[in-house]
C-alpha cells in the first residue's frame, strides 16, 4: 500500500478526524513562520506528545526526529538500518537478534553513542517503576546485553515474529537520562539524542522548536529550523496556512477544498490503519449479551458513515484491519442489515417496549457510550452509532469527557476509541483483543476473551512463516465477526495542504497516532527547496 498524491483538494477528503487528543487550542507564537526563510518549515498539527522521552512512549513507532532508532522504515514502510549497520542477525529459532552498530555516531551534546545506551534505553523501559503505558510491547524480550561497543544482542523469551518492527523505537542517552528520574526528569522535556534535529523550545499548548543538527550520521538536514505549532482548532490551521503563518498543516476536506485553485500549494492524501471503533464491554448486563452485540454489528450502516462523516474519506471498518490490506481476511464484511438485527434480538428474547426500547428480564437495552469532549469526529461517529441502534431497538446515550472522565468508567461502559497501526497485524490486534490484557488501561477496553482468538494470536505472533500467520489473523478476525466484543465503524484517510516550495515531500500509511512523526513531513530531514 502507499498514499496517494494529488494536486488541490477537489473532493480528496479526510473527514475532521484530526483532533485525536486533548492538545490546547493555541496558535503559535511568534512571526510568520511560512515567512521565516528559505529554510525554515513551519507545520501545524491537531496534537502534541505527553513527552518527549522515549522511556515513557514518546515516538515508539519511529520518526521522533530528535532521536533514531536501531531501525528505520522507508516510504512503503519497509525496515531499513538507522543507528544498525544493518538489518538484524536472527538465529534459527527465532529468539536472538543481534545488532552491529554504526561507528563513529555521536548524540547532539557531542557524547559518543555506543551499545551501552540500546541497552539502557530497554532496560529501562521495561522496569517496574517506569511510567510507559506501552511497555507491553516489549514484553517477548528477556534479556538485551551489550557485546563490546558496538553489538547488542536481544534474547526473547518466545520468537516473536514482528520484534524487529519494535526496534524503530528512540535511543536515549545513558550519560544523561540514567543520572535523572525516568518519570520527571528533565529529559522528559529537554531531550538529546542522536536524530537529525534537535529541540530548541517547547511551549506547551503552541509549538514544538528544532534546528538541524548539523553532526547527523546521516547528513545536516537542508531545512535547519523546523517547527510544529500545535492548533487545535481546525478554522485557526486552515486561517494561518492561508495568511502564510504555516507552510503546511493537516485538515479536514471541507477546509481543505479551499485551497483546490492554489497552485502554491499540495494536497497530500495519507492511507492510514486509522480506525474509530465501539468498546462493548462483555461483563456489562447489555453488552454483555452476545446477541446485542452481533445485532450492533449489523445495524450500524458504515457506508453511510464514510460518505456522510468522512465525505468519502475512508472506509468501512469490519476489525482493525483495513479492508485493502492483504492481511484482511475476505469474507468477513458485514452488510448493514436492520431487519436481520431485529430478529437476532427478538430471537434472544429482548422485547420491544410502548417506547421502542427492548427490554429482557427487567433489564433495558440502554447503555451510555463516552467519546472525548472537542472531538468532533468522534462525537459524530458516536450520535450515528446511537441512531441506527436506536433503529433495532437499543438506546445508546452519547456522552462527552475529558480522558480523566472516561478512563475511570471505560472498564464497565462503551467508550467511541480509535486505534490502528500498519506496521504488523500482531500490533492491530494482540494487545485489543487477547483475553489477558482485558481491563488493562487502553489495551482490550471490550474486556474481550475468546479462547480461539488467544490462540491464533500466540501462532500469529511466534510464527515466521507468512502463510501460517496468514492463516491465525484470518481466524481472529473471522471469530471477531461470530463474536464481535467491538463493532467497528470506519477507517479514516489523513489530509495534508502544504506549501509546493520543496522537493522530496510523500506520505507513509500511517498508524492512529499522527503529528510530529508523520504527514508529509515524516521524511522533512530529506527535503530539498525546488529549483527555479
Amino acid at each position: 500500500m502507499t498514499a496517494r498524491t494529488v494536486r488541490g483538494a477537489a473532493r480528496v477528503a479526510l473527514a475532521g478526524a484530526l483532533i485525536t487528543g486533548v492538545a490546547a487550542c493555541s496558535a503559535p507564537a511568534g512571526g510568520a513562520g511560512g515567512r521565516a526563510g528559505a529554510d525554515s518549515v513551519v507545520v501545524a498539527a491537531a496534537t502534541e506528545p505527553d513527552s518527549l522521552s522515549p522511556l515513557l512512549g514518546y515516538g515508539k513507532d519511529g520518526n521522533s526526529k530528535i532521536f533514531d532508532g536501531l531501525l528505520t522504515r522507508d516510504a512503503d514502510m519497509k525496515l531499513k538500518p538507522a543507528l544498525a549497520q544493518a538489518l538484524p542477525e536472527v538465529s534459527a529459532d527465532g529468539r536472538t537478534y543481534s545488532f552491529t552498530l554504526r561507528r563513529g555516531v555521536k548524540f547532539s551534546d557531542g557524547a559518543p553513542f555506543s551499545a551501552k545506551d540500546v541497552v539502557f534505553t530497554y532496560r529501562t523501559i521495561l522496569a517496574a517503576g517506569t511510567n510507559n503505558p506501552s511497555k507491553t510491547e516489549l514484553d517477548a524480550i528477556e534479556t538485551v546485553e551489550a557485546k563490546g561497543e558496538d553489538t547488542v544482542v536481544f534474547t526473547l523469551k518466545y520468537p516473536y515474529a514482528p520484534f524487529a518492527e519494535r526496534t524503530v523505537l528512540p535511543i536515549a542517552p545513558e550519560h544523561i537520562a540514567g543520572k535523572q528520574d525516568v518519570n520527571s526528569g528533565d529529559f522528559t522535556t529537554h531531550p538529546v539524542g542522536t536524530g537529525p534535529y534537535v529541540l530548541t523550545g517547547w511551549s506547551k499548548g503552541e509549538k514544538l522548536s528544532f534546528k538541524a543538527n548539523p553532526h547527523h550520521w546521516g547528513g545536516e538536514p537542508a531545512v535547519k529550523k523546523f517547527t510544529m505549532a500545535v492548533i487545535k482548532d481546525d478554522d485557526v490551521r486552515a486561517t494561518r496556512l492561508r495568511s502564510g503563518e504555516l507552510d503546511g498543516a493537516i485538515l479536514p476536506p471541507n477546509l481543505a477544498e479551499g485551497f483546490a485553485k492554489d497552485t502554491a500549494r499540495r494536497t497530500y492524501a495519507a492511507k492510514t490503519f486509522d480506525y474509530r471503533t465501539v468498546t462493548l464491554p462483555t461483563h456489562h448486563e447489555v453488552t454483555g449479551d452476545l446477541a446485542v452485540r452481533r445485532a450492533l454489528d449489523i445495524a450500524v450502516d458504515r457506508t453511510a458513515m464514510v460518505d456522510k462523516l468522512l465525505d468519502g474519506a475512508g472506509k468501512p471498518a469490519f476489525g482493525p484491519v483495513p479492508t485493502d490490506s492483504p492481511w484482511f481476511a475476505a469474507g468477513t464484511e458485514r452488510r448493514h442489515d436492520l431487519d436481520r438485527a431485529r430478529r437476532i434480538l427478538d430471537d434472544a428474547g429482548w422485547k420491544a417496549g410502548a417506547d421502542g426500547i427492548r427490554t429482557k428480564d427487567g433489564v433495558r437495552a440502554s447503555f451510555p457510550l463516552w467519546y472525548t469532549s472537542g472531538d468532533k469526529i468522534r462525537q459524530d461517529h458516536a450520535l450515528a452509532f446511537a441512531s441506527d441502534a436506536k433503529k433495532a431497538g437499543i438506546e445508546v446515550r452519547t456522552e462527552a469527557g475529558t480522558w480523566e472522565v472516561i478512563e475511570p468508567r471505560m472498564k464497565t461502559e462503551a467508550v467511541l476509541a480509535g486505534g490502528g497501526s500498519p506496521a504488523d497485524p500482531d500490533f492491530d490486534q494482540y494487545l485489543l483483543l487477547t483475553s489477558s490484557h482485558g481491563g488493562d488501561g487502553f489495551n482490550n477496553m471490550a474486556w474481550y476473551d475468546d479462547p480461539a482468538v488467544d490462540a491464533a494470536l500466540a501462532e500469529g505472533r511466534r510464527s515466521a512463516d507468512p502463510a501460517v500467520r496468514k492463516a491465525a489473523y484470518d481466524t481472529v478476525q473471522r471469530r471477531l465477526a461470530d463474536n464481535p466484543g467491538y463493532v467497528f465503524l470506519t477507517h479514516i484517510d489523513h489530509l495534508y495542504v502544504v506549501n509546493d516550495k520543496w522537493d522530496g515531500l510523500g506520505t507513509q500509511v500511517e498508524p492512529h497516532d499522527h503529528g510530529l512523526g508523520a504527514g508529509p513531513w515524516w521524511n522533512v530531514e530529506t527535503w530539498k527547496p525546488k529549483q527555479k
